[in-house]
């Protein structure tokens, strides 16, 4: 049983679905727009359709076997273990484009159509991008290449060009609402994390789901007690990093030092400039994580800067080594 859309999710697969029935969903499509919206889940849906003819019936073959992953005119394109096999590849290589090209060469096993998604699309690395745009000049009737990206503007333009887009972009505050209330929450509650993920239903959802929600409210005020010279640095920088939600502790901490700055956009253009930069650093920080660079080290690093756009008093944060 297929699960239901959200209305935006909805609203896109009824746009693909018509370009489709109209012959005008071309060769190459683009689906694309800020992540966590659920563009795979379309795109599977629409696979579904292509590969059935129509919305499939119960019992139909070619949906039994794309429900259990052995549908042999479906490819799903993205991160395969590295050669020792004890973790994913960060990118995805020239040997899979290749491969899928060839896929996509032969004709189709069953019904009239093939199918391959590359998710995510922006890790597709330089050499295997040159590889894809082969395929994607060389369109074969019934072969349909969807490329999944957040950020579709690490794509090469002349592949961005060669696609079709399919757009998701936020929904209206109150449809966003209304699903997060649907899923179960208080209105109170979604309402705080609608307002923390800046409007977008699926962070708050995994938010709620999760550790996110309490995540923010303690890196908020964490952020608070540093600026009032509450909380010292190495401590707070320590328990930031001690276990797996560093990353989205700094997500959190970089969103509220853009909040910020957007409060002080108009009266105080220093303190704009202190908080961009302070924003800026977070996230660089977020990729030193993911190095051999110690963790607390680098967090610390940061904290101790913390003051410095908050409240003008960096240099007495250094001297103080809080």
């Amino acid at each position: 049983m297929s699960r239901a859309f959200a209305p935006w999710q909805q609203r896109a697969y009824e746009q693909a679905v018509a370009a489709l029935q109209a012959g005008r969903l071309g060769h190459g499509l683009l689906v694309c727009g800020p992540g966590g919206l659920g563009q795979r889940a379309v795109v599977e849906r629409l696979a579904r359709y292509v590969l059935c003819g129509g919305e499939p019936a119960p019992g139909d073959r070619n949906l039994q076997l794309i429900d259990a992953g052995t549908h042999p005119d479906l490819q799903l394109i993205s991160f395969i273990p590295t050669k020792t096999g004890d973790k994913l590849r960060t990118e995805i290589v020239i040997e899979q484009i290749r491969e899928l090209s060839q896929k996509l060469a032969l004709t189709p096993q069953y019904g009239h159509a093939q199918v391959a998604i590359i998710d995510p699309a922006d890790a597709v690395n330089r050499s295997a991008f040159n590889a894809l745009l082969k395929t994607l000049e060389e369109p074969a009737p019934g072969r349909y290449l969807w490329l999944v990206s957040a950020e579709p503007m690490r794509l090469p333009a002349t592949i961005r060009s060669r696609c079709q887009r399919l757009e998701f972009r936020l929904p209206p505050r109150e449809e966003a609402l209304a699903w997060l209330q649907g899923q179960g929450f208080p209105e109170k509650t979604a309402n705080e994390a609608l307002d923390f993920a800046r409007g977008h239903p699926g962070l708050a959802s995994e938010w709620l789901q999760g550790e996110g929600l309490a995540l923010r409210r303690q890196v908020a005020g964490d952020l608070d007690k540093l600026e009032r010279g509450e909380a010292a640095v190495v401590e707070t920088a320590q328990r930031w990093t001690a276990d797996e939600h560093a990353d989205l502790r700094l997500r959190h901490a970089a969103d509220l030092a853009l909040a910020r700055a957007t409060d002080a956009g108009l009266t105080d253009p220093a303190r704009l400039h202190k908080l961009a930069a302070w924003f800026d650093a977070a996230n660089r920080t977020r990729d030193l994580l993911r190095t051999t660079v110690r963790g607390d080290l680098a967090v610390a690093e940061l904290l101790l800067r913390w003051r410095g756009p908050a409240g003008g008093a960096m240099e007495n944060d250094r001297g103080q080594g809080r």
